[in-house]
């Protein structure tokens, strides 16, 4: 906790809050710590979850049931199909189906009690997703064009005046070969360490002031009652960013595939 023994100091939570010691293995390449194991409750909750559900499935769905049908209808038919189009989506709607349901699962870690840490808030498991993502729409592209005719459709976008090219190219590598993968996992992460810096500031701040013993113990309310405003918005933006992360895939595939830039 960002609280020292000292109980009249406070001390803000810091970055090294997502670098915690090795439980696990120390010193070895496969050394875990609590972000780890995180991670790994996350998966095998996620796992049992579907399991269950896909046992336990039944032509009169039960609540739990109904809540997952629809949200993997809701991926299925607002993400891809919207967006790629119903003739191709078929093809890649495993894919988003499971990022949108590993991130929300890895974000929500961050407001359950024990685990107090999102799962996407180091940098590694968002870049690892967004390199998946980058393999995949370069995949698209590919096998859709052919190498020569995807790069010719990204680098050279047509109906553009020939002497623009020399500015447009390499504006559009970047953002095709770089920006996009890029800007996924830094999005990502960005928003579940914001997140978890408010909420241990607030929560450290109402410890802080209930152990002061003195007048500033009335701020102890404000605080803890912010503290679960930020829980509730922390929700709100671990189902927001699991969203935004399958839009902006599906689009990056239907912009690889489709006949026009």
């Amino acid at each position: 906790m960002p609280l020292a023994a000292d109980e009249n100091t406070f001390h803000v939570p810091t970055i090294a809050d997502f670098f915690p010691a090795p439980i696990l293995l120390e010193g070895t390449f496969f050394e875990i710590n609590r972000l780890q194991l995180v991670r790994f409750v996350a998966v095998a909750v996620l796992v049992t979850i579907m399991v269950v559900g896909a046992r336990r499935a039944r032509l009169v769905p039960s609540r739990g049931q109904n809540a997952i049908e629809m949200l993997l209808d809701f991926v299925r038919v607002n993400v891809a199909e919207d967006i790629i189009g119903k003739e191709k989506a078929h093809k890649y709607v495993a894919l988003l189906t499971t990022l949108f349901f590993a991130i929300l699962a890895f974000n929500i870690t961050g407001i359950i009690p024990g685990l107090n840490i999102a799962g996407t808030s180091l940098i590694g498991l968002p870049v690892m997703l967004a390199l998946w993502v980058y393999v995949m729409y370069l995949g698209a592209g590919v096998r859709a064009h052919g190498l020569g005719g995807f790069l010719r459709a990204s680098l050279f976008p047509p109906g553009v005046p020939p002497f623009l090219y020399v500015l447009l190219t390499p504006v559009e590598f970047l953002t095709v070969f770089i920006l996009r993968p890029a800007t996924l996992a830094l999005r990502l992460m960005a928003n579940m360490v914001a997140g978890h810096l408010m909420l241990v500031l607030c929560f450290a701040a109402t410890d802080y002031f209930v152990r002061s013993a003195s007048a500033m113990s009335v701020f102890a309310v404000p605080s803890l009652l912010g503290g679960f405003a930020i829980t509730l918005f922390e929700v709100f933006v671990a189902a927001l960013q699991a969203y935004i992360f399958v839009v902006l895939t599906a689009v990056y595939i239907s912009l690889s595939i489709s006949d026009e830039h």
